[in-house]
């Protein structure tokens, strides 16, 4: 692990809609965060996939959940942090999640504990990042997660309710929130893709509508320059391919087995398959994640 010496950074990874590749995501940029500095990876989605991803069932059935530390105040987040062998600690989810985020309804302050208890005494004293797994769904639990980061990455798949997904985040979710607190998103990320671009595929329609949109991602930030380099294409590069006077490149996350082997396995992208070629797109998003943002 290198010792950073940049501002300590927590992201919320969410979109909400299932089924996207959000676990993966939030996972695999944790432990690259991990190599960049102290990593705590959070799941706040009460279905637990990527505790339960990381081999920790025990800990998801477990006595202590996050209610006890921002509930009830009879634990602290140490007594529910587990250490991982890939580099960065999880606090994990539990099957009682959903309990809780009924109880932060009525709660006073509700919408800040996790701030308050988890996010303010660990972030800069114990982590320099934390990364949290969002629930695919609006309620308290992502209320949470935006207060606690005000950073947001929002990973996109292709297919025809793809840009839908993403506008629905933001009207639902992001949208509301900014009118308390700054969100920033940081990312949009394409990714599960598998087919060619040289064609009219839906990869290739994800990627001409993230590409080209000009409506606001961020106040005076349009979508387009929300879109990592590793799936940057401009439209004189799809004339380009289109034209033959280019290779068609494959831009995004791609579908990779290794992938959804590496969970069946217990562990992040980079402890299985240390040579796949889509390490890189993960290392890009955690450099994101440091810098606050995309920086052309």
């Amino acid at each position: 692990m290198e010792t950073t010496t940049t501002e300590p950074r927590a992201v919320s990874v969410v979109i909400l809609k299932g089924g996207v590749g959000k676990s993966t995501t939030a996972m695999n940029l944790a432990r690259q965060l991990a190599e960049r500095g102290d990593t705590l990876f959070a799941d706040l989605d009460p279905n637990g996939h990527a505790t339960n991803g990381l081999g920790y069932e025990e800990a998801y059935q477990g006595d202590i959940n996050l209610g006890d530390v921002i509930l009830e105040g009879n634990a602290t987040p140490q007594d529910l942090i587990r250490p991982t062998d890939h580099g960065f600690d999880l606090l994990p989810s539990s099957n009682t999640l959903e309990d809780v985020e009924k109880d932060l309804a009525g709660a006073m302050q509700g919408s800040a504990r996790v701030k308050s208890k988890i996010v303010d005494p660990l972030l800069g004293d114990v982590y320099d990042y934390v990364v949290f797994d969002c629930p695919a769904y609006p309620g308290m639990l992502n209320n949470n997660a935006l207060v606690a980061t005000g950073n947001v990455m929002i990973p996109i798949e292709p297919g025809s309710s793809a840009i839908g997904g993403y506008k629905r985040t933001m009207e639902r979710l992001i949208e509301p929130a900014r009118e308390y607190i700054d969100v920033e998103v940081l990312s949009v990320v394409p990714n599960k893709l598998g087919d060619r671009i040289d064609q009219q595929t839906e990869d290739r329609e994800l990627l001409e509508n993230l590409n080209t949109a000009t409506y606001e991602v961020n106040p005076g930030q349009p979508l387009q320059e929300a879109v990592p380099e590793f799936a940057r294409i401009t439209a004189e590069e799809f004339e380009a391919i289109d034209a033959g006077e280019m290779d068609a490149p494959k831009p995004g996350i791609r579908h990779r087995s290794a992938l959804s082997r590496s969970l069946q396995h217990n562990q992040p992208l980079q402890d299985y398959d240390p040579e796949s070629d889509q390490i890189s797109c993960y290392e890009e998003l955690a450099e994101i994640v440091v810098n606050g943002g995309i920086d052309r």
